[in-house]
């Protein structure tokens, strides 16, 4: 039944996509379909952060959130989505940009998600402070920030590649972030030669979560972590249809809001 409505499912995906969850743009989209006007409306909530930045941070860090909010779109479009310090600011330091992160995370607008490189329970006895990811609350937000043209939502699956995959991580994050409630993590080797995008703790287990944004499923990092580290579940994400595999569970995209279901 699920497989019958792939392609509705997947046209919903890319509205939700270019439209995000911030309530005003959804409301509009929903009674009058126009994506010009619901990039407007993102495009006027992203002012109005910038705006607060300036009148609600501390003193002592102006402008440094507004800087670091604008970095994170090319942030994310590395390979690695690694944060670098360097690309907020030539010469920047962890120290100066510290309580910016806290700041923006405490108010809700950002998503740190720490590197993990050994998987052991609790996780967060293994996190290593120096290295994470940022995300923004809502991929329509994102999509605005980096300009993503509405075309690109009639160019096949080609949206779920675009910006190189940073899009699709971007929506399972928050998604798992929503669903589970639970502190996200992600994890690389020591070399970091092999990676997996998230890492769950439910109190009982730490379950993989690897995103791919295209039909391909051969995934040499995932198959190194569950050969080392023998998972319970590892959850793969892609535009393929669902099935199971012994201790592994292909989700597709469309279906990522049930995974709290399972994880919990």
């Amino acid at each position: 039944m699920i497989t019958a409505f792939r392609q509705t499912y997947i046209d919903m995906l890319k509205q939700y996509y270019f439209v995000g969850g911030m309530p005003e743009a959804v409301a509009h989209f929903v009674e009058n379909r126009d994506f010009n006007q619901v990039r407007y409306i993102q495009k006027r909530i992203l002012d109005a952060y910038e705006q607060d930045f300036s009148k609600h941070a501390p003193n002592e860090i102006v402008p440094r959130p507004r800087m670091l909010w604008n970095s994170i779109p090319s942030q994310l479009a590395k390979e690695n989505r690694k944060f670098v310090y360097g690309l907020v600011r030539e010469g920047a330091r962890a120290k100066d940009y510290e309580t910016a992160i806290l700041w923006l995370t405490d108010c809700g607008l950002i998503h740190k998600v720490s590197r993990i490189t050994s998987p052991g329970l609790p996780l967060k006895a293994y996190e290593d402070l120096k290295a994470f990811k940022l995300f923004l609350l809502d991929v329509g937000l994102l999509g605005s920030m980096t300009g993503l043209r509405q075309e690109i939502l009639l160019d096949g699956n080609d949206l779920f590649t675009e910006f190189k995959g940073a899009l699709t991580e971007q929506f399972v994050l928050q998604q798992l972030v929503t669903d589970t409630g639970l502190d996200i993590y992600y994890y690389t080797n020591d070399r970091n030669s092999r990676k997996i995008d998230f890492l769950i703790d439910n109190g009982r287990q730490v379950i993989p979560v690897e995103v791919k944004v295209r039909l391909n499923l051969k995934a040499k990092s995932l198959k190194t972590y569950r050969e080392k580290y023998h998972p319970a579940l590892a959850v793969r994400v892609s535009m393929a249809d669902c099935k199971w595999e012994e201790g592994l569970l292909n989700l597709p995209l469309y279906g990522v809001g049930e995974m709290g279901k399972m994880l919990v």
